[in-house]
């Protein structure tokens, strides 16, 4: 009997070890995947943006065109679909499987929030074709706050003051992108231009943080599934009915008649056209597996901030790529920007104390038990 108990607590006791190993592993493995997450969605933001300007400078004029190759480039999400089928990545835990929407609801879904992003688009196109980058970059990072707002109420949000830091943070650092003056851009544009320009951002600011909000509570309300199968559905779905709404745009507009003539009179070549629509679209799929994968694994709030620390970035990046100046602004704007991440990133580290706190204390109280 004594040996047979001591067999029994020597197999609790590896069961437990076990255990928390294997929690250890799962928690790496998230980290791993934020970071991923985290990579797509800035740089596909970064390069994305530096392209649509790109587009704009070099002779581009198509705004319909310029918010096509935002969304068009969704057929590369077709081998993810088929890599993360539920097949190929059984759920580790069977008994969490939800029964699956109906067509009808999943219909509904990728339809609202795909007329979202078509519009958000075009809005944010006008934005960028009117207004000077830094007035640009400063209304963008209202979408910060217009989605910490629905998602205080759509997603039942908490705010602790780490986030509440890094939410004022990030605000600010993209809000001193005013001050490094782009005056003699701010006066080549007429005045009815520019109100149109800072109207079509800040709607599309707003409309962006309602998208994330509303997508993340299709994930945890209607969607219910722990396979990346219902990630690459939604970027795909989303980004097919924003891709045909936009193509009926472009031909009821009738700037596909010039779209060959501009392509000709690109001013780097009809080569170089090519490959910037053609990076454009790469880009910002990128940019969707980022933030997407960002709200599914973790909040809209959180896509939302990653998407903000972009802001900051795409200056910097001007300064290597376009041979524009660096200023004390930007580099005060990017090292609050930085400063507002980690401090979210921290509040998500204590987080982690706090759930592996929890499991060390069931795990001694299953220890005392068998004991």
């Amino acid at each position: 009997m004594k040996e047979d108990e001591e067999h029994a607590t020597n197999t609790v006791e590896t069961l437990l070890d076990g255990g928390r190993c294997f929690s250890k592993v799962i928690r790496y493995k998230w980290w791993i995947q934020i970071a991923m997450f985290t990579m797509f969605a800035l740089s596909g933001q970064s390069v994305g943006a530096m392209l649509g300007r790109l587009y704009f400078t070099k002779g581009g004029n198509s705004k319909w065109m310029a918010t096509l190759v935002q969304t068009a480039g969704f057929p590369l999400m077709f081998p993810f679909i088929f890599l993360f089928s539920p097949s190929k990545t059984p759920p580790e835990h069977p008994e969490q499987v939800a029964k699956k929407p109906s067509w009808t609801t999943l219909v509904i879904i990728y339809t609202t929030i795909g007329t979202f992003l078509a519009a958000n688009c075009m809005l944010y196109t006008f934005g960028l074709k009117f207004l000077p980058v830094s007035t640009y970059s400063l209304i963008c990072a209202s979408q910060l706050a217009f989605n910490a707002l629905f998602s205080y109420f759509l997603n039942g949000q908490k705010f602790t003051p780490f986030i509440a830091n890094s939410l004022v943070l990030l605000s600010f650092s993209s809000t001193l992108l005013v001050f490094q003056g782009d005056y003699e851009e701010t006066r080549k544009i007429s005045r009815n231009k520019y109100i149109i320009g800072f109207v079509c951002t800040v709607v599309a600011s707003a409309g962006y943080g309602l998208m994330l909000s509303i997508t993340q509570l299709a994930f945890q309300k209607i969607l219910k599934s722990t396979s990346y199968n219902v990630v690459f559905d939604m970027i795909v779905y989303q980004n097919l009915i924003a891709t045909v709404g936009i193509l009926v745009g472009l031909f009821a507009s009738g700037e596909w008649k010039d779209i060959k003539g501009e392509m000709g009179s690109f001013e780097s070549g009809r080569v170089s056209y090519i490959m910037n629509i053609v990076g454009t679209a790469v880009s910002w799929q990128v940019f969707s597996i980022g933030y997407v994968g960002l709200i599914f694994e973790v909040s809209s709030l959180f896509s939302n901030v990653i998407t903000t620390l972009s802001i900051p970035i795409v200056p910097v990046l001007a300064v290597v790529f376009f041979d524009e100046k660096m200023n004390g602004v930007k580099v005060i704007s990017m090292l609050l920007a930085i400063w507002g991440f980690l401090s979210y990133i921290y509040q998500h580290y204590l987080d982690d104390l706090k759930e592996k706190e929890s499991a060390r204390l069931v795990n001694h109280d299953r220890e005392v038990n068998h004991t």
